[in-house]
């Protein structure tokens, strides 16, 4: 078993840690609001520490998933950060969702000090978290994978490395975009059903299992028709990551047409109050 540490005990990240005690890892974990820290170590056991250097410092794997590239950045590279305090041949893995460009920025630091560096974004949600049943897409070394992979199997139910070094936060972006798509799609078909005073449930039997299932219409179809959007992954987080991808394409020259609209649609749904719902709340923007 392994020393990790684990920085950022938010709703992914204290779930994650949990799986990885009880795989019988040592876990020390740190986060900037120390409470959630302490609530996750009296929880689960384990160790707190006062910042992301003394938690890696002499650990096997650090692993992060915090907020945005500057908290990522801070946590790794910052005064405190992990990077300085771990040793030659550590693993880095982070679970946020990232550019791409920091992704490849943070394994050429860990390259230069002698680290191990994966880009390791999720899918899943909280729920996925909780179950420890993620899907995970990777970037980095062969040899840094090799190194990631026994520990990330305590909360996965999928693990693929795609590529080197920000392969999975590109790979997440895809995965961004396809949901986008499916969403807005998913909305116009409930609204029309709706509107042509259908039974929704022979629709959704009807319609289910064929060409145009998919896992937000088994899963989000019933609660969007029930204007419930309290399933965990916000819609001001969806917001942050379609602006990676839209970003990221102008570097690689992809055109996102439906992307960059479905970014302005949930616009909108913020301006209505539903920054914090989940996004199958992009149906709230068009009549009933």
């Amino acid at each position: 078993m392994a020393a990790v540490a684990f920085i950022g005990m938010g709703v992914m990240g204290a779930p994650m840690a949990g799986h990885l005690v009880a795989a019988g890892h040592d876990v020390t974990v740190y986060n900037r609001t120390r409470a959630k820290a302490e609530a996750w170590a009296q929880a689960h056991g384990g160790a707190v520490a006062a910042s992301p250097a003394q938690a890696a410092e002499g650990k096997d794997v650090v692993l992060a998933c915090v907020g945005n590239d500057a908290d990522l950045e801070r946590v790794t590279l910052g005064s405190d950060g992990a990077f300085a305090a771990m040793r030659e041949g550590a693993v880095f893995v982070d679970h946020t969702t990232v550019s791409a460009a920091i992704a490849r920025r943070l394994a050429g630091e860990g390259e230069a000090r002698g680290l191990l560096v994966v880009d390791a974004p999720v899918s899943g949600g909280q729920a996925g978290a909780e179950k420890g049943a993620l899907s995970i897409m990777c970037g980095g070394s062969g040899a840094a994978m090799a190194a990631a992979e026994p520990v990330m199997q305590a909360y996965a139910a999928r693990i693929v490395h795609v590529g080197g070094p920000g392969a999975g936060q590109t790979t997440k972006m895809v995965n961004q975009i396809a949901i986008a798509g499916v969403l807005q799609g998913l909305s116009e078909a409930l609204r029309f059903a709706q509107a042509a005073d259908l039974d929704l449930d022979k629709v959704f039997e009807a319609v289910s299992g064929g060409a145009a299932q998919s896992w937000q219409m088994v899963n989000r179809w019933q609660s969007m028709s029930e204007d419930r959007f309290d399933f965990g992954f916000a819609i001001d987080w969806m917001r942050k990551d379609l602006g990676l991808a839209l970003d990221e394409a102008k570097r690689n020259g992809a055109v996102l047409p439906v992307v960059a609209l479905v970014d302005q649609f949930y616009s909108e749904v913020q301006k209505m109050g539903g920054a914090r719902q989940d996004t199958s709340a992009l149906v709230r923007r068009l009549p009933k």
